[in-house]
This record gives C-alpha cells, structure tokens and sequence, in this order.
C-alpha cells in the first residue's frame, strides 16, 4: 500500500462512535448547513418505510439533524411510493426530474435528478433495501461533514455478512472494484467499500461531478472526487454491518461490467471497448446465449443543467 493510503487509513478512518450526536449537532447549528437524504428506490416496499420512519424518529424529531428526506421512485411496480410516503418521505418519480431529458435505467440516473429535487447543503444517499437499518448510517457518514471542513466525501464502512457467513458479502467489490482500484488508482486502494450506497457529500462537489447513469456511479464518483478534490477530502466512517437483498451472479456479473466499463472511459477514453455482456442461461435445449448491454452513459455535471441553474437563481 502506498505511503500516502496508510496515512490516509490513520487520518481519515472513523467510527461512527467519534462523533457523538450531539457534537454533531452543535456543528450544525455553528455552520448552518442543511442536510438532505436521498433513498433511490425500485420495488423495494418491504424495507423502505422502516428506513424512512426511524430516519424521520431519530434524526428528524428526536434531534433535528436531517432536513428532508427524499425518496426517489425510479420505476417501481409495487407499493414502494405508498409506503416511502406514508412513513413520512416526500416521494418523487424519476421520470417526473428533468422531463425534457428521457431517463435512462439505473441507479446512477436517480442519484443525479435527485439533485434537482433537493436543498440540502449536504446530501447523504442511502439504499433502499437495508435490513436491520440504524440511523447510524446516516449521522456517521454526515458528521464529518458538518465538523470538518476539509472533508467533501464520506463513505460507510462495514462487515457485510452473506448467509450467515461474515465478511463475505460485496462480491463484486472484491472481484472487480478492489482490484480495479488498487491498480490503477492506488491512492483509493484504503477505502473498506468503495461501492457501498451509503455515502454523503457536499453539494458543491455533487454539482461537479459527471454521474455514470448505472451501476458504475459508485466507483466513478469516487475516481472523479479523487482527482477534483484530493485523497484528503475523502474520509470513511465505520458503521457497523450492512444487511441487504442480495443479488444472483448474473445480476452481479452485469454490474461488473457495468463497473469496468466506468472504469475503463476514465482510463483511456480515446480506447472503448465492447459495451455488452454475454451470459448464459440453461433452457429446455441447453446453454442459451444472453447478451445485454453495458451502462455506457454518463450525466454531465448538474450544473450544466440549464434546469438546475435556474433552480439555484430563484
């Protein structure tokens, strides 16, 4: 590990415990920031109305940390809107951001119209299919934020358990993402899960930053922050274990893809290579060929946006 990493790991690594809530508070109420969460949400009814409720309870009427809370509803088909809003969210359809530009499938997309949406001066996302979830994940990665100033982008950090074994879950962050990192970006080779949804920044950098429209948001936020602002603006807070609907290897397969792609525009964007994936299904007359696209677009800065601009002026 280079030099720098290590004191990085020493100077930017905490636990959610260094921070009590209460001196995160008097933060808060010293500098004034605001502070908004966003769950990008699909088909995820059984969880998000527990995530929403105790964010409202803890951290909205128990102390006033967070300032709204936004659940953004990329498409779903069961009840998730009606359960993201009667535990007390403001829900907004993605297709309902931004009309004027088609939305494209992914994560990604959701996580960059949400900043139009929004006021928050600090904006924390958090996945909507968290079991078991504590309000933890939301002060831990925030109150860097509001006591540092030198800090833009906090990650969670955690044990992420898979059918009852610890620490195995993040499969795709160990075969892809890790050693894409330790790589080609080495300065970023410390960060415990670098595709972790849980994470909060400064809106002024989210402005910056373009947004890849799918699984590769994650990895490519972190590279483009890196070079934008510097390892030492990066921190990453432990937060304890991380419970969560796990995928099937061909759903994870394509999110490598997904990842390399992004990775790969950022290394030699004049070099592209094959945008798809190929997988295979067993069926009636054996192995069948699947092929599927790879998330190839990416947002340009939200400041760009004519929309946003005039959003900032009014």
């Amino acid at each position: 590990m280079l030099e720098e990493t290590e004191r990085w790991l020493n100077d930017r690594s905490w636990s959610v415990t260094d921070r009590p809530l209460h001196q995160i508070m008097a933060a808060k109420q010293r500098t004034g920031q605001s502070v908004s969460v966003v769950l990008p949400a699909l088909n995820e009814e059984e969880t998000v109305g527990d995530i929403v409720a105790i964010i409202r309870h803890d951290l909205m009427q128990q102390v006033p940390l967070v300032d709204e809370i936004v659940v953004v509803d990329s498409g779903s088909t069961d009840r998730t809107s009606q359960v993201a809003a009667a535990a007390g969210a403001r829900v907004v359809h993605r297709d309902h951001i931004l009309p004027r530009i088609p939305a494209a499938p992914g994560k990604g997309e959701v996580l960059w119209r949400s900043l139009l949406v929004t006021s928050g001066d600090i904006v924390c996302f958090i996945d909507a299919d968290l079991k078991e979830f504590s309000s933890d994940f939301v002060s831990g990665i925030v109150g860097p934020l509001l006591t540092d100033p030198g800090v833009d982008l906090v990650k969670a950090m955690y044990d992420r358990p898979l059918g009852g074994a610890t620490g195995q879950g993040g499969r795709v962050t160990e075969l892809m993402a890790r050693p894409l990192l330790n790589m080609h970006w080495p300065q970023l080779a410390g960060f415990v899960q670098p595709l972790g949804g849980e994470y909060a920044a400064r809106r002024r950098l989210l402005e910056r930053l373009p947004f890849p429209v799918g699984y590769g948001v994650e990895l490519g936020m972190l590279v483009d922050a890196l070079h934008l602002v510097g390892l030492d603006a990066l921190a990453q807070v432990d937060v304890g274990v991380r419970k969560h609907r796990h995928q099937d290897g061909q759903a994870l397969g394509r999110m490598a893809a997904a990842i390399y792609r992004t990775a790969q525009l950022r290394l030699a964007r004049g070099h592209l290579i094959r945008p798809s994936l190929t997988q295979f299904e067993r069926g009636s007359d054996g192995f069948e060929a699947r092929t599927y696209s790879v998330d190839t677009e990416e947002r340009p800065p939200i400041t760009e946006i004519e929309e946003y601009a005039e959003r900032r002026v009014a």
